[in-house]
C-alpha cells in the first residue's frame, strides 16, 4: 500500500498539519490499495507560497526553454505510460484495454498538442500606429480535476499553463489520486524548476476552498459537477479571479430517419456506456425519429445486451465498476425514479449485474419511452444509463435536444450531411459530432449553459491561461 503525500516547492513532503488518512478504494474489489496525507489551508499556503515565489522567473523563461521542459516530461511520461494505466484501473476501474489505450493517452495526447500550439501561437502582435499587444501568462493558477477521466484533466490544464508561463497548484481528485502522483513525479524527474508545479492532496471543502479565496491565486480552472462549479465562482468572485470551468452535460444524440440505423445506434449505446457511463460528454439522450423509433429501441436494447461488465484488470471491450459506492448508490437512485416516473425499462435495472456480489458494478441499462421532462432525461446520472425519446420533426429534435441546462456535447446521425450541418448550427452545444466523428486534441473542448465557461485543448485551451497586454507606442521610433 501507498501513502501519497503533496508535491510542494519540488519535492515530496507530509502535511503542514495532520488531516488524517484518506483510503483510496479499488472500485472492482472494495479493497483499500492507498491512503492519502489530508492537507489543509496550511499546506495550500505553502504550496501557493512556492507557485507565487517561482512565478517571476518561469514567466521569464523563454518559450523555447517551457517547450524543452514539457518535451522532457513527455518523455518521461511515455517511458512510465504503463504505470498510469496501471494506476487508472485500480484507481477509478477503466478495464485495462480503455486504460492503456485511451485513458493514459491523455497526457501525452494534450501536452503534444499544447506544444504544436504554443510554437504557433502569435505571442506579439502589431497593433495601430506603433503599438504592440503582447500575451503574457495570468500568474498562479488553481487547478482542481475530477475522478472520471484524472490523466486527461490533469494534462488538460498543466500543459496549457506551464507553457504559457504560469506556475500551478494542482489539486487532483481524492478518489483517484494515484495517477496524479506519478505524473508529480514525472514532473519531478524532468527537472521542471521548484515551485513551477506543486500538487495539495484534499477534499474540495477544504483544499479546494483554499485554494479558491487564496488572495495570491490568479486563476481557477476546475472540472467537476455544475453544483461545485456554481460554489466556485461564487467564492472567487470576491477576488476577481479568472475562472474556467468544464461542468456537467445531458448530450442529446439525435437519429434521423434515414441514418445507418444499425450503426448509429450500435455506436450511440457503445458511446453512451463507455467508461461506465462516466463521461461528462457521453450520449446519455437518444432521440430517435418516429418512424424508426421501434426498431431503434429494438437495436439498442441488442447492443446494451451485448456490452459486457467485467474485470477491469482484464483486456477487452467490457466495461468496468462506477467509482465509488457514493458513485453506486446515486445510480441506483436515479433508476428506481426513472421507473417511478413511468419511463420503459427496456434493459438493466437496479442492483449488481449476475455474478458480482461485490464491487461498485452497474447494470447496463435502457429507458424508452422518455419523456425530456423526467429525471432520467434531466440529471446527470454519471452510470451506464440511456433514455430513448422520440421526435417527429427536425425542429422537434432541435427543441428537444437544447431543451436541457446543459450544453456540452451533441451528436447527430443522418445520411444528409446538409441536414446534419442545418441541425449542428442550431445545437446549443461546444461540441457536435456528426455520423460518429471524433474530437482530436487541437478542437476546443468545453460548453454552453451549465455545462461551464471557456475552453479547453490545444491552442483553445493555451488561450485561457494567457493575459493580453498592449503596450502602445512600443514601436514608435
Amino acid at each position: 500500500m501507498k501513502t501519497l503525500q503533496h508535491y510542494i516547492a519540488g519535492r515530496f513532503t507530509a502535511p503542514a498539519t495532520d488531516g488524517g488518512r484518506f483510503p483510496v478504494i479499488n472500485p472492482a474489489t472494495e479493497a483499500v490499495v492507498a491512503e492519502i496525507q489530508m492537507g489543509g489551508a496550511e499546506d495550500v499556503a505553502r504550496a501557493v507560497a512556492a507557485a507565487h515565489a517561482a512565478f517571476a522567473a518561469w514567466a521569464a523563461t523563454p518559450l523555447a526553454v517551457r517547450i524543452a521542459h514539457l518535451q522532457r516530461l513527455l518523455a518521461v511520461f511515455e517511458r512510465r505510460y504503463a504505470e498510469i494505466a496501471d494506476a487508472i484501473t485500480t484507481e477509478m476501474g477503466a478495464p485495462r484495454t480503455l486504460a492503456h489505450e485511451s485513458q493514459a493517452a491523455c497526457g501525452p495526447g494534450h501536452i503534444k498538442a499544447t506544444i504544436a500550439a504554443a510554437q504557433e501561437l502569435d505571442w506579439e502582435v502589431r497593433s495601430g500606429a506603433g503599438g504592440a499587444v503582447m500575451r503574457e501568462p495570468v500568474g498562479v493558477c488553481a487547478l482542481i480535476t475530477p475522478w472520471n477521466w484524472p490523466m486527461n484533466q490533469v494534462a488538460a490544464k498543466v500543459a496549457p499553463a506551464l507553457l504559457a508561463g504560469c506556475t500551478v497548484v494542482l489539486k487532483p481528485s481524492e478518489q483517484s489520486p494515484l495517477s496524479a502522483a506519478l505524473f508529480a513525479e514525472f514532473v519531478d524527474e524532468a527537472g521542471i524548476p521548484a515551485g513551477v508545479f506543486n500538487m495539495v492532496h484534499g477534499t474540495g471543502p477544504t483544499v479546494g476552498h483554499a485554494l479558491v479565496i487564496h488572495p495570491d491565486v490568479d486563476m481557477v480552472s476546475f472540472t467537476g459537477s455544475t453544483r461545485a462549479g456554481v460554489s466556485i465562482a461564487k467564492s472567487a468572485a470576491d477576488s476577481v479571479k479568472r475562472v474556467a470551468q468544464e461542468l456537467g452535460g445531458k448530450s442529446p444524440n439525435i437519429v434521423f430517419a434515414d441514418a445507418d440505423l444499425e450503426a448509429a445506434v450500435k455506436r450511440g449505446v457503445r458511446h453512451c456506456f463507455g467508461n461506465s457511463g462516466q463521461s461528462c460528454n457521453a450520449p446519455t439522450r437518444m432521440l430517435v425519429e418516429d418512424p424508426v423509433y421501434d426498431r431503434a429501441v429494438a437495436i439498442a436494447v441488442a447492443a446494451g445486451a451485448a456490452v459486457e461488465v467485467g474485470d477491469p484488470t482484464k483486456p477487452g471491450s467490457h466495461i468496468g465498476p462506477v467509482s465509488s459506492k457514493m458513485q453506486f448508490d446515486k445510480i441506483q437512485r436515479c433508476i428506481q425514479q426513472g421507473i417511478a416516473e413511468g419511463a420503459r425499462l427496456v434493459l438493466g435495472g437496479p442492483g449488481r449485474p449476475d455474478g458480482y456480489a461485490k464491487g461498485y458494478f452497474v447494470r447496463p441499462t435502457i429507458f424508452a419511452d422518455v419523456d425530456n421532462q423526467m429525471s432520467v432525461a434531466r440529471d446527470e446520472i454519471f452510470g451506464p444509463v440511456l433514455s430513448i425519446l422520440r421526435f417527429r420533426t427536425l425542429d422537434e429534435a432541435v427543441a428537444i435536444a437544447n431543451d436541457t441546462p446543459y450544453g456540452l456535447a451533441a451528436y447527430v446521425q443522418t445520411t444528409d450531411l446538409d441536414k446534419a450541418r442545418q441541425v449542428a448550427r442550431r445545437l446549443r452545444a461546444g461540441s457536435v459530432h456528426l455520423n460518429g466523428a471524433g474530437q482530436d486534441w487541437g478542437a476546443p473542448f468545453g460548453g454552453f449553459k451549465q455545462s461551464g465557461n471557456g475552453r479547453e485543448w490545444g491552442k483553445y485551451g493555451l488561450l485561457e491561461y494567457l493575459e493580453f497586454k498592449a503596450i502602445n507606442g512600443y514601436y514608435a521610433a
